[in-house]
């Protein structure tokens, strides 16, 4: 009796995976629709900022560079509503809206219409109640009536708006400023060194652009209130090259949340 016959089987010729390079046609579709989707982006959903002074330390500093929302707060219609993310302006918002001087300003909602808003010693009450401001920085400065006690009846600072001072009364009920419709009433985190509504007045729900998102990158620059003097905001001893070359950012503001 013969012995079996083996079966013998022959693996497949290994398959060799060559890189093929896009054509020049193809690199160009992939770069215009990548150009497409970013001019989206930024026209329509997403806007970068940059943070020029301290009015709203330590919240955001010097050198922050934002991401903000341009569509969740934007003025829109009633389509654009079903299609994308919105909703109302609400108190303690941080929103970015246009301004006279500058043109772009970004400040904290403090009072939203049919408010009665009143400041005493820079901190805020809302229709009669005391409001916790965790985020607000009070750098001890001299007393100054126009900032420290709103709405109020002595406005001798230069940096009041006169307009605004001759419209101030016709919006005050028992010391109390009552915010109109379709107004806004806004303050600077860093209250002693902001000015905001309690200088040039309301504003107007169309001039509300975007709601700030995160903080991408944070370049080091020096502010001129103590609010944010932390020691790892030093670039360290000129020796010291790895300081010099870590030390320009704030790398741990980066990817951080406005709140």
């Amino acid at each position: 009796m013969s012995a079996p016959a083996s079966i013998r089987t022959q693996s497949p010729p290994p398959q060799t995976h060559r890189l093929r390079l896009p054509t020049p046609a193809e690199a160009l579709a992939s770069l215009l629709r990548t150009l497409v989707v970013a001019l989206f982006l930024i026209t329509f959903l997403i806007q970068p900022y940059l943070i020029p002074s301290e009015s709203m330390e330590r919240t955001l500093l010097i050198g922050d560079f934002l991401l903000a929302n341009r569509q969740i707060l934007a003025p829109s219609d009633a389509l654009s509503h079903t299609l994308l993310p919105y909703r109302e302006v609400q108190r303690g918002d941080i929103v970015v809206f246009h301004h006279p001087r500058p043109p772009l300003l970004i400040k904290r909602v403090a009072g939203i219409p049919g408010d009665h808003i009143r400041v005493d010693n820079g901190h805020l009450s809302v229709n009669g109640v005391r409001i916790p401001e965790p985020y607000a920085a009070f750098e001890p400065t001299a007393y100054n009536p126009a900032r420290d006690v709103f709405p109020g009846t002595v406005y001798s600072d230069p940096n009041v708006s006169p307009d605004w001072w001759h419209k101030l009364p016709s919006l005050v009920q028992n010391g109390e400023l009552v915010v109109p419709p379709g107004q806004y009433f806004v303050l600077g985190d860093n209250r002693n060194h902001s000015e905001d509504s309690r200088f040039w007045g309301l504003v107007p729900r169309d001039a509300i652009v975007a709601r700030p998102m995160l903080i991408y990158f944070s370049v080091r620059r020096p502010s001129s209130t103590d609010v944010e003097q932390a020691p790892d905001d030093k670039l360290g001893h000129d020796r010291e090259l790895t300081a010099k070359l870590t030390g320009f950012a704030r790398w741990e503001r980066i990817f951080r949340v406005v709140r």
